[in-house]
């Protein structure tokens, strides 16, 4: 063996030796996949992976994701390795209270980690968001004599990830959209939590990403030459890569190497000396660090530092040359928006026919996305139902990555990872559009996006029972508590036209976690703004939509979306019994929860306990809001298939009863 492979395999083996040490002292994790798949890592992260650890944001760098996020001490090792900002002594506290190397990778917490993973099969689809995003650029702003945007994508993804079901539909868009400069590295160790995946796992997995339109190879992912080979060829395919890398869990353990053992718990200590012993490390303590290794290593940040100010000189001359697409290109990264952006929001004029808020919704991206130049979305084949076509923004094909119009197919938990990567990514803002009753199958990337802060979008139309007819399979109740219930998640469900326009404006701007979007199928009354407040206080999450009459209330009605109408009708009689009534619309209670407690004490004054809360959903949650002495009016059953105003009477949500409540409350 010559003397770079020996450094190579040293190299190889300080990646396993801190991922077995990491895990001992934590006493859990996970050390059998980094130490499988630590040659293939090396070979990628050292020959290929373009990035620079000085500056992790650098826009032009490949991205890389863990999907196999419980082999994140394999990510860990990487990262301190090359020379990001991560010092050892977080590798030593792995897994700890105030650590920065949590079990799972988390986005924002660690400096290179690129997305949040864990839960299997995310990460694969969101590296497929990636790469969309990657190829939306790149043809957006790449000129023939300047390329500013040329990175890859790749993903370490695991024989878990490939049997999840989210795998399936982002393997099928990603080859659909012929996303070229997508390369994933499949952990082939076939060994599960459970043991052998013959026990479950027994897919020609070649034959079904060939079927997808993938790249196939199938390599000893311990063959250095091998893995490099394979990487080289995947590059210079016009179809996203699969490389299948047959690789040995728990590789140089004695008694655990290849089994179920090495997967999930530590090796211990006896087994790690022995382990160290049979791949010929020479140092008993734990977390050593060779320095012939750490130069090698480190080779990385000059390598860097020289790829991203070589790109800086290709963005100088590029704004010299082309101006105005320079601009653009700045704002995008930044996200910036125009000046102007929200003056062009439509305002609706008052009208008892109103319209749906779902095409109150369509004509407002109609309108933003004429300004907005980097909003993309759609939805998974709902593009009519949802109102999330934006006229004259083309579609986003293999042949037109500029197109803005995405169209996901039946995929909803493919097209949710994507938004969430679009968003990773950075240059893009993303929404992507479904039913509220399939939320369900959104809500692993909700809930991935809202603990990562980042800025996806999610539509939601069909909100309730008032779709009707399509019956109960369609009709949500559970489901607005669910998402109201995750943290960080700004949930929006507007009354009307208006505030369906000032909830787009509040989600767009918001940057530190996803917002959700809840729209009606039926048309409700557009309000009359010069008699009720007006729609911009949307902004606080909750408002006054009319006083009482006397100025001082004895019932507070509450209510979202279309149960605001209901209300304000009920008020209307309410007060013509003599009964002081204020309304009070309350379009998203994430936003009104943030307001400082003056604010709110002045919405829902607590001397008031005489309050009627009323959603075409689950009761829960409510009761903050109501308090003991309230009435909470919602459905805690599955709904009809009937006409809607039907089952809004069969579940007793009506003027009527609201009127009923409010003069028992009052007595």
């Amino acid at each position: 063996m010559s003397t770079a492979e020996n450094l190579d395999q040293l190299c190889v083996n300080t990646i396993r030796t801190l991922s077995m040490d990491a895990v001992q002292a934590a006493n859990s994790g996970h050390p059998g996949m980094p130490m499988g798949m630590a040659d293939v890592a090396y070979v990628l992260w050292t020959k290929f992976l373009k990035h620079n650890p000085k500056n992790p944001q650098w826009f032009d760098r490949d991205r890389f994701v863990l999907s196999a996020g419980h082999g994140s001490m394999l990510l860990y090792s990487l990262l301190h390795l090359t020379g990001y900002d991560l010092p050892l002594d977080e590798i030593k506290n792995f897994r700890q209270m105030g650590s920065i190397t949590p079990g799972h990778p988390e986005f924002g917490m660690t400096p290179g980690v690129e997305t949040t993973t864990g839960p299997l099969g995310q990460g694969f689809g969101t590296g497929v968001g990636m790469a969309m995003a990657e190829r939306f650029m790149a043809s957006k702003f790449n000129k023939d004599d300047s390329t500013l945007v040329d990175h890859y994508t790749y993903a370490i993804v695991s024989d878990g990830d490939l049997m999840e079901g989210i795998s399936h539909e982002s393997a099928s868009l990603a080859g659909h959209l012929k996303l070229h400069k997508l390369i994933y590295l499949y952990d082939s160790n076939k060994i599960s939590i459970d043991g052998s995946t013959d026990l479950a796992f027994t897919d020609d997995t070649k034959k079904r990403f060939e079927a997808y339109g993938w790249d196939v190879q199938q390599i000893d992912g311990h063959s250095h030459d091998e893995i490099e080979q394979a990487i080289k060829k995947a590059q210079q395919t016009d179809t996203p890569s699969l490389i299948e890398c047959k690789t040995t869990i728990g590789f140089g353990s004695p008694n655990k190497e290849g089994t179920a053992a090495s997967h999930g718990s530590p090796l211990g200590r006896d087994e790690i000396k022995l382990t160290k012993d049979r791949l010929g490390w020479p140092y008993d303590e734990p977390f050593v660090i060779p320095e012939e290794v750490k130069n090698e290593f480190r080779k990385a940040v000059e390598k860097g530092e020289k790829s991203e100010a070589i790109w800086e000189e290709r963005l100088d001359d590029f704004k010299e040359k082309y101006p105005a697409d320079g601009v653009l290109f700045n704002s995008f990264l930044n996200r910036d928006l125009p000046e102007d952006w929200t003056e062009v929001i439509p305002e609706f004029e008052a009208d008892e026919a109103g319209l749906a808020t779902r095409n109150a919704s369509g004509k407002v991206l109609d309108q933003i996305s004429d300004h907005i130049y980097n909003l993309v979305g759609g939805s998974a084949d709902l593009t009519g139902s949802t109102k999330t076509d934006m006229a004259n923004k083309g579609i986003y094909q293999a042949d037109n990555y500029v197109g803005r119009n995405l169209h996901y197919g039946v995929r909803e938990h493919g097209m949710a990872a994507a938004v969430n990567g679009l968003a990773f990514h950075g240059g893009i803002i993303p929404f992507g559009a479904t039913f509220l009753v399939f939320s369900d199958y959104n809500k692993p990337s909700i809930r991935i996006a809202a603990l990562s802060h980042i800025p996806s979008i999610f539509v939601f139309t069909h909100d309730s029972i008032g779709l009707g007819e399509d019956g109960p399979t369609h009709q949500p109740i559970e489901h607005l508590a669910a998402l109201r219930a995750t943290p960080n998640v700004a949930v929006f469900r507007p009354a009307d036209a208006n505030e369906t326009a000032w909830c787009w404006k509040a989600a767009i701007q918001k940057e530190d976690g996803p917002s959700v979007m809840v729209l009606t199928r039926q048309n409700l009354p557009t309000l009359d703004r010069s008699v009720y407040a007006s729609a911009s206080h949307t902004e606080k999450g909750a408002y006054i939509l009319k006083e009482a009459g006397s100025g001082t209330p004895e019932l507070i009605l509450m209510a979202t979306g279309s149960e605001v109408e209901i209300i304000v009708k009920a008020a209307e009689q309410l007060e013509e019994k003599g009964v002081a009534t204020r309304v009070v619309s309350m379009p998203c209670i994430d936003l009104f929860e943030e307001q400082d407690e003056d604010y709110k004490e002045s919405v829902l004054p607590s001397d008031v306990s005489a309050r009627i809360s009323i959603e075409a959903s689950s009761p829960y949650g409510w009761h903050k809001y109501t308090g003991s002495n309230g009435i909470v009016m919602g459905i805690d059953r599955f709904g009809e298939s009937a006409p809607f105003e039907e089952v809004y009477e069969q579940l007793g949500l009506t003027v009527g009863k609201v009127v009923e409540n409010g003069l028992t409350l009052t007595k």
